[in-house]
């Protein structure tokens, strides 16, 4: 039996790194896009103002995008490190969209961003702009393939095992790629990236505004953020939407959690606002509820019932007795290859494979499994619901927050009043961190409501990791949450610093004296 403490380490450290990075990511993902805005209005009219808006937030762009790919590559290496079970056994399918990601996408934006900063006065106008497009499709690119090995990692499609390799084989790549789960997470998280780069602008563009400086640059930074930044936000939602369908469809056990649903309820099931949980009655003792909502997000019908933990519970446990059958006669087939009646009980079983494994964390032999040890995986394959339901909950609430933000927002700029509610413009100074808060609530939503699974229902996380010892273990967590949080300082230092300096920090001499006085109106 692997050693809790092991697990629970290198769980622990790959958090660890994917929390960092993930406060890289959505920035890249989301101000490159504005970019491209930016200075397809620069080719357009010839506007300078627009080519120093595109250059200004370009520099920031680049120390963001230096410092992710920093974090993501240590973060990939960690598959083989601390997780090296997971990669022998699933790594012929999770593999394929690492590797094309990097092949693809990664050498793309690398290339095309080199070509972004050193090619200002070496290409043309439209030359330079189709960079910009193609660094903007490539870090989009990236994201998708990334999010398609997440996506599978959620929902096992394509795949299946096999007892001659003791391993996930691929079966249909197709089906890997265009698996429901994975493109729901690729629109709902790069669409979160977009708000991300739209509330960095429109924030410091709020500042700038505020302080009265730069202002006819802010006031168009702060337009193309507005308008971005509503329409990204209005994608968050409607993409939430369809992301919370496929979770409905795909992982009940995650939708039952996130919902705090402890019993099966009458379809159409209504969504709870807040709720008083009680996990050790594993009831609600109050809770306040929208009728019908759940249900029509999670099933798209008025007839279709959501499970409740329950009833899946006793799913769980029928599939857990089902699947020690499997491991049985998995046993008997690494024997005997040839054993005719060990491959047609293997057969009939083999779809519970993964919930038999789910014992090997109590016995090293399934087939002595107590009742007493049953109980315990099948409790074991729900997350705990108090911190899955209000993180979801606070991340929905930012994402609305946001959204009202933007519309006013947006309603000022056409109303040509930027700048004259100050109010406005210190609330959008104060959200800034908003967008990073709601998008690792929702990787910790996915990932700790994926629990007790690497790949859900296939390979339990306890089976997946390295034989590591516990003491390289701290030794390697306390190394990489202290490299990180030092990469973390620098990067804000210097977003600061050429925060603070403005458009001037490009050298253009255009905005030493842009100074100009803000209406105090409420």
């Amino acid at each position: 039996m692997i050693d809790d403490q092991l697990v629970d380490l290198s769980r622990l450290q790959f958090a660890a790194t994917a929390f960092y990075h993930f406060l890289f990511v959505p920035l890249t993902l989301g101000i490159v896009w504005l970019l491209v805005i930016m200075e397809s209005v620069y080719v357009m009219t010839g506007n300078v103002i627009w080519k120093d808006m595109t250059r200004f937030w370009g520099k920031l762009f680049g120390i963001n995008f230096a410092l992710g790919v920093t974090t993501g590559i240590t973060l990939e290496f960690q598959f083989g490190t601390n997780w090296a079970y997971y990669s022998h056994y699933v790594g012929d399918i999770f593999g394929a969209p690492l590797a094309i990601e990097g092949l693809m996408a990664f050498f793309l934006e690398s290339t095309m961003i080199g070509l972004f900063f050193f090619g200002w006065d070496r290409l043309s106008k439209p030359a330079h702009l189709l960079v910009t497009i193609l660094m903007a499709l490539g870090t989009n690119l990236s994201a998708l393939w990334i999010l398609i090995a997440n996506g599978w990692m959620q929902n096992p499609v394509g795949a299946e095992f096999s007892f001659d390799t003791m391993r996930m084989e691929m079966t249909d790549f197709w089906a890997v790629l265009f698996n429901p789960d994975a493109q729901a997470k690729f629109v709902h998280t790069v669409s979160a990236g977009y708000v991300t780069g739209s509330m960095f602008v429109l924030s410091i563009s709020s500042w700038y505004l505020l302080k009265g400086r730069d202002v006819e640059f802010a006031k168009r930074s702060f337009r193309v953020a507005a308008a971005f930044g509503l329409a990204s936000a209005l994608s968050v939602i409607v993409l939430g939407d369809e992301s919370g369908y496929t979770v409905g469809e795909a992982q009940q056990t995650k939708m039952a959690a996130l919902e705090a649903m402890w019993q099966t309820e009458p379809a159409p099931a209504g969504l709870k606002v807040i709720a008083g949980i009680n996990e050790q009655a594993q009831t609600n003792d109050w809770e306040v509820e929208i009728p019908y909502v759940l249900g029509l997000i999670g099933t798209r019908s008025v007839s279709k019932t959501l499970p409740g933990i329950a009833e899946i519970k006793a799913k769980n446990k029928e599939r857990i007795e089902s699947g020690i059958h499997a491991v049985t006669a998995l046993e008997a087939l690494r024997a005997n290859r040839n054993d005719a009646a060990a491959r047609e009980q293997f057969e009939a079983h083999k779809a519970d494979l993964g919930f038999g494994l789910l014992l090997r964390k109590y016995t090293t032999d399934v087939r002595q499994a107590t009742p007493e040890m049953i109980q315990r995986a099948v409790d074991d394959t729900i997350p705990r619901v108090t911190p899955m339901f209000w993180s979801f909950r606070i991340m929905v609430g930012l994402g609305f927050l946001m959204l009202a933000l933007f519309a006013l927002a947006f309603w000022h700029t056409v109303k040509f009043e930027i700048g004259k509610r100050r109010w406005l413009l210190k609330w959008a100074l104060w959200m800034l961190p908003a967008p990073w808060i709601a998008s690792e609530l929702g990787w910790f939503v996915a990932e700790y409501g994926r629990q007790p699974w690497t790949i859900y229902g296939v390979l339990p996380t306890h089976l997946s990791v390295s034989t590591l010892s516990v003491s390289s273990l701290y030794g390697s967590l306390a190394g990489f949450v202290g490299f990180y949080t030092l990469l973390l300082a620098v990067e804000m230092y210097l977003m600061v610093k050429f925060a603070r300096m403005g458009p001037g920090s490009l050298g253009t001499g255009r905005y030493a004296n842009d100074i100009a006085h803000i209406p105090q109106a409420a």
